[in-house]
């Protein structure tokens, strides 16, 4: 319905224009910017039911520049009859015609999107409007394209005809049209400022524009600054002399935008002579300071309109291009291993080839710089799944005037009045991020021996500068940049670029160190140690907050971590001697945290390392440390223990749950040294074990029992509660055993846990072994002590226990007992006065440590 509206209603324009195309030859002496009054009556010879007369308007130019005004014809409309106007503007040769809208106020219901012109659209009054009519001839209105149809309160945006033309056709079937409807003014403009360059046969926008016609001008669309046309293709083609460059400045850029891609109406640059050399640049939308730089004397711009309805209003744009042969020669980028960023007069690219090096100079570069000339350096290290790099820059020459230019005032916020060079240590990159600059470089070195400027270091993998060459002409600047592996982690790294980082008491007493690139994945190939060193008189603590490093084929078993079971990626721990030598305390992988690390009392500190093979990732680690003043050798509790068949050692506070460290400590540590007698060996059972932790899918990050009982080795890691049918039992390789219990200040406390140990052989079958546990022999009355030394055996006394013990042994005060009952009172006193003569035993004095484990930590060096 609504399209046969329109074509009928273009049928009602073609017969108008017939009449103005009569009426126009017919009037010769009409002046220019008169308004003529048509009947259709006269034209047609009888009246049209949709007309009234002296409804048209047409407004003729005859030569000059002239303006004027237009607005709504007056009309009355009682029986509503559909009313319809033309309003026609046409310029003479060589002209053409701009009509803005001034006031607009249609009083047709417009539909979503006809305020930019979307049909269908608008009932009872509009305005359609076409502004590329190539002539006033009959039919040229219908095959003309369409400009829009409006109305409602918002004005249609200015137009500019294409050729000569531009024609308002107003449509109404109200009762009563106001003069006040709509209004506004034309002006007939010079067509001669469209024409940038030599028109390019057969083409109704392409121009090529050489520097030895023209080496400045102006450079528009069809129809700046009315709505640019609808499926057009223009190229302009620029042509310089060799040694020259071109530059482009769009002072106004207003394009449909679709995205970020342009896939409707673009303006595209080329750094060439055709659309097959480089892209500099396609864009749209409304752009802001778009200056562009070719980097010869050829440069291409195309711009290209959809075909598609009229449905936007956008103007085009404007901008302006020069030849010249001072724009700044690339010599100084392309010669040194750097890329020039297309479409800049001197900006450069400078991408690491892993590791790399190389220079920097200024523009002009081995002559002075050149005065007004601004060159921004962008320097990217590598930042991939597997490489990740910072830059360093060092400068070897430096001179950049300070010299404050004439008429003008120090600057109050700047060190530098005149040129500089600033320096971006993130890479800002964004125009608006300039003024966030790390560093203002100007002036040059006044002698001494520290350089000017200091080396700089990126906060990351981009380092960019801006250099500015102000009013004066310098020597200006060369540096040397170096790509360098960047790990992220904090300490000390090593001079030369390796990852090795070291945390030294006199430093920091406590921090943190990480996995490279922590919380981002750590890359492959890398081995990476950390090395922390405490003075005489500390200890150092390590515990581990996040833990996640790659293992294929994990399948650790409870308490054993070492090279079967982490075989991709792992984590591995030393203790560190004075004298070089090494203690291994275990590798870990896959999920499960090494338990805390404390260094024993006179050792230099702790070495950890990480490696990782060519294979995928993981997150890697985060761990804390802190230097604390050194406790005893068995910490803050524990002891030594020798001179028995058997005993038991526990966890603090057992059978109560153990305890976090006091507020402030690191950790709380207790050491327990077990030695047999020589020639036997030590079997441990744990009978009850609750600690936190999951020995296989988390670890044990806030409490550890490490146990040393094979020599050499590192120890057993044990944490996680112990099921009442699991059989926890250890025998030894030696006469000795080593028991420490660390727990973080991060714990929570547990159940706590409680090991028996027992002196036993090895070898013994048959009347020999009478009691035999795991391969060893245990003691003749072991079981009579209540304990339970073989895992799974019952706690309950045999009868035998209970029979006199012999002389000497454990029953011995019940046979000096059973013997003065039998003698008598006399014999009773006698046996009594021997008793007191005989002196009690002094507790024996604590021990050492067992000579195994000092031996093992005077152990030549391990590698790592």
């Amino acid at each position: 319905m609504a399209a046969a509206h329109w074509l009928n209603s273009l049928g009602y324009l073609s017969l108008s224009l017939l009449c103005l195309l009569a009426t126009t030859l017919q009037v010769t002496s009409v002046r220019a910017g008169e308004t003529t009054e048509l009947s259709s009556a006269a034209s047609l010879g009888e009246p049209s039911p949709t007309k009234l007369p002296k409804c048209d308007r047409t407004f003729v130019s005859r030569g000059g520049f002239s303006n004027g005004t237009y607005h709504a014809s007056e009309l009355l409309n009682p029986s509503n009859h559909s009313r319809q106007c033309l309003y026609t503007f046409l310029a003479a040769p060589g002209q053409r015609v701009l009509v803005d809208f001034r006031t607009f106020d249609l009083r047709g219901k417009p539909p979503d999107g006809a305020a930019v012109g979307e049909l269908p659209a608008c009932m009872h009054e509009y305005m359609d409007i076409y502004s590329e009519m190539v002539s006033l001839e009959a039919g040229e209105l219908v095959n003309s394209a369409f400009g829009g149809r409006f109305c409602g309160p918002i004005p249609p945006r200015r137009r500019v005809s294409l050729h000569r033309a531009v024609a308002l056709a107003f449509f109404t079937d109200l009762t009563y049209t106001p003069p006040t409807l709509f209004a506004g003014t034309y002006r007939f403009i010079n067509a001669s400022e469209y024409e940038v360059g030599t028109p390019i046969p057969n083409t109704l926008c392409s121009f090529v524009i050489e520097a030895s016609k023209r080496k400045t001008g102006l450079l528009l669309s069809p129809t700046y600054p009315g709505v640019y046309p609808k499926d057009v293709v223009c190229n302009y083609q620029f042509k310089g002399q060799p040694g020259q460059r071109i530059r482009l400045e769009f002072r106004d850029f207003d394009l449909f935008f679709g995205g970020p891609h342009c896939p409707f109406d673009w303006v595209r640059v080329y750094d060439g002579p055709d659309n097959s050399s480089a892209i500099i640049g396609t864009y749209c939308g409304q752009q802001r300071n778009l200056v562009l730089y070719s980097s010869d004397e050829r440069l291409l711009v195309t711009f290209y309109t959809l075909p598609r309805s009229a449905n936007t209003q956008n103007r085009g744009f404007k901008g302006i291009f020069e030849f010249s042969e001072s724009f700044v020669k690339l010599d100084f980028i392309s010669k040194h291993d750097a890329e020039h960023i297309r479409g800049s007069e001197c900006d450069q690219k400078i991408l690491s080839k892993k590791e790399s090096t190389g220079f920097v100079y200024h523009p002009n570069y081995p002559f002075p710089y050149i005065p007004k000339v601004v060159c921004r350096y962008f320097i990217y290290g590598m930042q991939d799944s597997q490489n990740l790099e910072r830059v360093r820059l060092q400068f070897q020459n430096f001179s950049i005037s300070k010299i404050i230019p004439k008429g003008e005032s120090p600057k109050a916020d700047s060190a530098c009045p005149d040129g500089y060079l600033k320096v971006y240590l993130r890479g800002q990159e964004a125009t608006d991020s300039y003024d966030k600059h790390d560093a203002e470089l100007c002036g040059e070195q006044e002698g001494g021996l520290t350089p000017y400027p200091p080396p700089l270091l990126s906060d990351g993998p981009r380092l960019v500068m801006v250099f500015s060459s102000g009013d004066y002409q310098g020597r200006g600047f060369k540096a040397k940049y170096t790509f360098e592996t960047e790990y992220r982690v904090p300490g000390t790294a090593a001079p030369d670029g390796e990852c090795a980082f070291t945390y030294r008491s006199e430093a920091k007493k406590r921090g943190e160190f990480n996995s490279p690139r922590y919380p981002s994945n750590y890359p492959s190939r890398t081995n990476c140690t950390y090395t922390l060193v405490a003075t005489p008189n500390e200890q150092v603590t390590v515990v581990f907050d996040h833990f996640k490093v790659r293992a294929d084929s994990w399948n650790a078993t409870a308490g054993l971590y070492g090279g079967a079971t982490c075989m991709e990626d792992w984590v591995e721990a030393w203790w560190t001697g004075r004298e070089g030598s090494r203690v291994p305390l275990g590798r870990w992988c896959g999920p499960a945290t090494p338990g805390p690390l404390q260094s024993p009392r006179g050792a230099l500190g702790l070495l950890i390392a990480l490696h990782t093979d060519y294979e995928s990732v993981a997150s890697g680690f985060k761990a804390r440390y802190v230097f604390e003043p050194a406790k005893s050798i068995f910490g803050d509790c524990g002891g030594n223990v020798s001179g028995s068949s058997w005993g038991a050692v526990t966890s603090p506070r057992y059978p109560l749950p153990y305890e976090p460290p006091s507020r402030g400590a690191a950790s709380r540590v207790c050491n327990w040294f077990i030695t047999a007698r020589p020639g036997r060996r030590l079997l441990i059972n744990f009978d009850h074990f609750a600690v936190e932790g999951h020995l296989t899918e988390r670890g044990c990050p806030a409490a550890v029992l490490r146990l040393w009982y094979e020599s050499p080795g590192p120890p057993l890691e044990l944490c996680g509660e112990k099921a009442p049918a699991d059989r926890w039992q250890y025998l030894s390789t030696s006469n000795s055993i080593r028991l420490s219990f660390i727990i973080a200040d991060k714990s929570v406390g547990a159940g706590g846990w409680r090991a028996v140990w027992t002196e036993v052989t090895v070898g013994g079958t048959g009347e020999s072994c009478p009691a035999a546990c795991g391969g060893a022999c245990l003691p003749d009355r072991a079981a009579c002590s209540g304990l339970q030394h073989c895992a799974g055996q019952s706690t309950a006394k045999p009868d035998y226990c209970e029979s006199a013990s012999p002389s000497g042994g454990p029953g011995s005060a019940a046979w000096w007992v059973a013997g003065c009952a039998g003698g008598g009172v006399a014999t009773l006193a006698a046996c009594w006065r021997r008793r007191r003569r005989a002196p009690r035993r002094p507790p024996p004095p604590p021990r050492p440590p067992p000579r195994p484990l000092a031996a093992r930590l005077a152990a030549p060096p391990d590698t790592v």
